[in-house]
């Protein structure tokens, strides 16, 4: 951060790690109790003239922890929910849409993980302005609602609207917010609470589907859909109750140019087309790995469990190695694992023909890429004004939704041109994510130069 006078300017309550130790101690002007005294005339046009330095953080105590367990309970009923709608494909097209193409179909799941990303824009800038509870509140009845109508539901267009749209709109008010909220809490063990949070989104990707599929057999798929709304309703009461910003909002007139201004930022660009190709790739093997595993003659019971394993092994993948980002760099470590993730996917799904192999890659994938995919908000709080945070993360996450949405349907194009081979989509997804790794690279070589010792 230092060696970025540019991004210093722009975000001038960043602190690197010297100078957070710095703002601990009474001697620099902030007292110990994490208020500040400083004269309303000398504040910032647009911050509240009294209240909690947004610079100290507590790093722990029981509101910080609290709001990070009411995070879980809103990733898991949201990021987890959409972790787990690839279940619906097949389950569509052979009941209620059997007269539409899979290519139909596929656009339900697709757009409400588009949803998800994309309307971050939105509902970052709200949580910036409001704080998190209404959005929060917001999303959890949309969502909610949108589960009930999909169980009475029974036209393609109804499936649509309750599923793509109402419920997609629901996960993306109640996953910013969170995690914005629980940005304001965390400096020093930010990325071990973001880890533990997000990991919410892939134990709702074990369970859900899982509890899904066995709830359509045993009571049929209205009432399937009505037990899990339930399920998500009464976590979602208790997220809305426990996630709070420590901070007040700022309110900030709406300006298109805003959304702009981020990408301005050398670092935050490169971050941002980084964070693109992660997303081009990242979810090819939840997609494809089990018809492709059906493919090379592994049984469809076993097939169906792959997605589960690969959720299950995030979960230690986003929780233990995030620790290792508040220690080494959060840059750094998002690195190694994101080339990691690439190089498996090349190294050993590419060429693998049996079970085991399949097997071993889905667990170290899930392990490898569930620290990906959690650490990035992290990234963008360590280049960013935390008061600025949701609406930051959001449009990282917008920009980088494209490749969510256009990634699917351009890895199923290259199976259909092989004629149904699976080697240039693993070939795809394995570059994608080695694109997306390089151009991290870059924007910490813009941020602390090229030493590899360098905490970032």
């Amino acid at each position: 951060m230092k060696s970025n006078a540019d991004i210093e300017s722009q975000a001038p309550t960043v602190l690197d790690d010297s100078d957070e130790h710095k703002s601990e101690k009474s001697g620099n002007g902030v007292p110990e109790n994490g208020y500040s005294s400083e004269p309303t005339s000398e504040r910032a046009e647009g911050t509240p003239p009294a209240g909690p330095d947004p610079n100290a953080f507590p790093d722990g105590g029981f509101q910080a922890w609290f709001c990070i367990a009411g995070g879980f309970c809103t990733v898991f009923s949201s990021f987890g929910w959409v972790n787990c709608i690839g279940v619906f494909q097949d389950y569509y097209q052979a009941h209620q849409l059997a007269a539409y193409t899979p290519s139909d179909v596929a656009w339900i799941p697709a757009a409400e993980s588009f949803m998800l990303f994309f309307l971050g824009l939105v509902s970052g800038k709200v949580a910036d302005n409001y704080g998190p509870r209404w959005p929060i509140l917001f999303g959890s009845i949309l969502h909610v609602l949108g589960m009930m109508m999909i169980s009475i539901s029974k036209e393609y267009y109804q499936f649509f609207l309750a599923q793509a749209i109402c419920s997609g709109i629901g996960t993306s008010f109640l996953f910013y917010p969170t995690i914005a909220a629980a940005g304001t809490w965390f400096k020093r063990h930010r990325a071990l609470a973001f880890g533990i949070m997000v990991s919410g989104s892939s134990l709702g990707g074990v369970v859900l589907p899982i509890m899904v599929q066995h709830l359509i057999v045993e009571v049929g798929f209205g009432w399937a859909m009505r037990i899990v709304a339930f399920l998500i309703l009464g976590l979602l009461i208790f997220g809305n109750i426990a996630v709070k910003s420590r901070l007040p909002p700022v309110r900030k007139p709406f300006s298109i140019k805003e959304y702009f201004i981020p990408f301005t930022e050398l670092p935050y660009l490169l971050l941002a087309i980084g964070s693109f190709f992660v997303y081009f790739g990242a979810f090819l093997p939840f997609n494809f790995i089990i018809v492709e595993a059906k493919e090379t003659g592994m049984s469809p019971d076993l097939a169906n469990y792959l997605v589960p394993i690969i959720n299950a092994a995030s979960i230690f993948g986003r929780i233990f190695p995030a620790h290792l980002g508040d220690v080494y760099g959060v840059f750094n470590v998002c690195i190694i694992f994101t080339l990691f993730s690439g190089i498996i996917t090349l190294a050993l799904w590419l060429p693998a023909a049996s079970v085991a192999p399949i097997i071993v890659y889905a667990v170290l994938y899930g392990f490898a890429s569930g620290l990906t995919l959690a650490i990035i908000p992290a990234l963008v709080a360590s280049i960013s004004d935390i008061q600025k945070l949701g609406f930051r993360v959001g449009t990282l996450y917008a920009f980088s939704s494209f490749g969510a949405l256009f990634g699917s349907p351009i890895a199923g194009a290259i199976v259909t041109s092989q004629d149904g081979s699976y080697s240039g989509l693993k070939i795809f997804c394995g570059v994608s994510l080695l694109a997306g790794a390089t151009a991290i690279i870059l924007s910490r070589v813009r941020l602390v130069g090229p030493g590899l010792l360098v905490k970032k």
